[in-house]
């Protein structure tokens, strides 16, 4: 059995996302991040950043002690390889898979984070930092749309690569895009939207980072 240390934050979709496609055995314990749970010893002894989502593997392949781990894009890689899903089985395809895995990691999620988070959590306006993490996050836009050109998935077929971006992209009105401006991305995001397990997935969560961002006047796009 595994144990899914959750909330529904971006980073929390992605491994319900996970296993909604694979429909792998789990148990979800929520975290209640406005109750500060993730800053709990319990919690932290699993994941040491405080943060989720977390994740604890009963039955390593190993067979040893249950297997703690933490950052969800090492979650995401550990489930795939060991379950032997959702990451292509040749080196290239799996290099192209998990090199976009990272990009969303390094990049895409942390400067989407900012944009949101200054766009419609901060306390007050701040206009350098709302234009900057913007045009940022247009640019990475921009990458991953030139990236969708000309296939349907990111990396070959549907796999982590997808199911790691899908979720930054999710809130793209809070961070002041326009999907209508990137029409590869707009068209895979739909593609990845009318997947019957995402649809599972999202069902009953009404807060993903999603909400309409309030004014900003003078922030550049």
């Amino acid at each position: 059995m595994i144990d899914l240390y959750f909330s529904p934050t971006p980073n929390g979709m992605k491994l319900k996302l996970f296993f909604a496609e694979t429909e792998l055995p789990h148990r979800v314990v929520p975290v209640s991040l406005s109750g500060g749970e993730q800053h709990g010893l319990e919690f932290l002894a699993i994941s040491p950043n405080g943060r989720i989502p977390a994740l604890v593997d009963h039955a390593p392949a190993d067979g040893g002690a249950p297997l703690a781990m933490f950052e969800s894009g090492a979650m995401l890689l550990y489930l795939a390889r060991k379950h032997g899903v959702l990451l292509p089985t040749d080196s290239r395809g799996e290099l192209e898979a998990v090199q976009w895995l990272f990009w969303q990691m390094a990049g895409l999620g942390p400067m989407a984070g900012q944009a949101g988070y200054f766009r419609v959590y901060a306390p007050e306006t701040v206009p350098f930092a709302i234009d900057r993490y913007t045009r940022e996050v247009r640019r990475l836009y921009g990458v991953l749309d030139r990236q969708l050109q000309e296939r349907e998935y990111i990396a070959g077929g549907y796999s982590v690569a997808d199911i790691a971006c899908y979720p930054w992209i999710v809130p793209h009105v809070g961070h002041g895009q326009d999907l209508a401006e990137f029409p590869a991305l707009q068209r895979w995001f739909e593609r990845v939207a009318a997947r019957s397990a995402v649809q599972r997935a999202y069902e009953g969560v009404t807060d993903v980072y999603a909400r309409p961002g309030r004014a900003v006047a003078g922030a550049a796009r």
